[in-house]
């Protein structure tokens, strides 16, 4: 066992993501329905998770969804009750700025990383990632939302790929999650109407700044951009 973690190379944590493939069983299959519903909003935070309704409404059996169920527990997107059963996550002002602090300071770190140690196949990412990106946006507000946000997530996960740490990238993947979570939230209250953002001037700033190699430019970049939607929806929730 000691030969094993003195080999060179080995790294703990989960194995690197790219595109998910297609789910393999029945149950990642219901996990990630369950998931998509949670984060888009079609289940509401703080609603109870029925089991003998909810397994109609994914085809799959009660076992099978107590183990969806039990995968997002994990994922801190359900809450499990005791003998009570489960409920969608809550949501508040005072875990957005948590989930935000602490998404800043694995994702600006991991950038700046990346920017070190990135190499030409990896600038290769970015500018492909950014120039999917870009058509994506390029719709403006008549954009599909689940086209953006796939290109967004790409875009991001390209950004940190130039460096090798399994653990904070299944870390920000998590965060990422609850962090679209919150952005539809916004769209759903309206929030966004009065404050000025160009998202794709955001994006750009922070592409420009990370091929450069401007590694503290693109930091303070890719801050400024996660911290603007917890930032709308406070002023969004005191201005109310």
């Amino acid at each position: 066992m000691l030969q094993d973690l003195l080999q060179p190379g080995h790294a703990a944590g989960p194995a690197p993501r790219s595109e998910e493939p297609e789910p393999r069983t029945l149950t990642e299959r219901a996990y990630r329905g369950l998931r998509h519903d949670i984060v888009c909003g079609r289940l509401e935070p703080g609603q109870r998770l029925r089991v003998e309704h909810l397994k109609d409404d994914y085809g799959v059996g009660a076992g099978t969804l107590r183990e969806a169920l039990a995968l997002l527990v994990s994922d801190a997107l359900v809450t499990v009750e005791g003998q009570r059963g489960y409920r969608v996550s809550a949501i508040s002002l005072d875990d957005l700025r948590d989930l935000t602090d602490t998404r800043v300071r694995l994702e600006t770190e991991a950038l700046r990383q990346s920017i070190r140690q990135g190499d030409a196949a990896w600038e290769a990412s970015v500018r492909e990632s950014f120039a999917g990106l870009s058509v994506a946006e390029s719709g403006g507000a008549g954009r599909d939302p689940e086209h953006w946000e796939r290109a967004n997530r790409r875009f991001h996960e390209a950004l940190i790929a130039g460096y090798s740490s399994p653990w904070t990238r299944h870390l920000l993947d998590i965060l990422y999650r609850h962090g679209e979570r919150y952005r539809h939230v916004a769209i759903r209250l309206g929030a966004t109407p009065g404050f000025d953002r160009d998202v794709h001037a955001e994006h750009e700033g922070i592409f420009a700044a990370a091929l450069a190699r401007q590694e503290a430019r693109a930091a303070l970049a890719l801050e400024a951009h996660i911290r603007l939607t917890c930032d709308i929806l406070t002023r969004y929730a005191e201005g109310r």
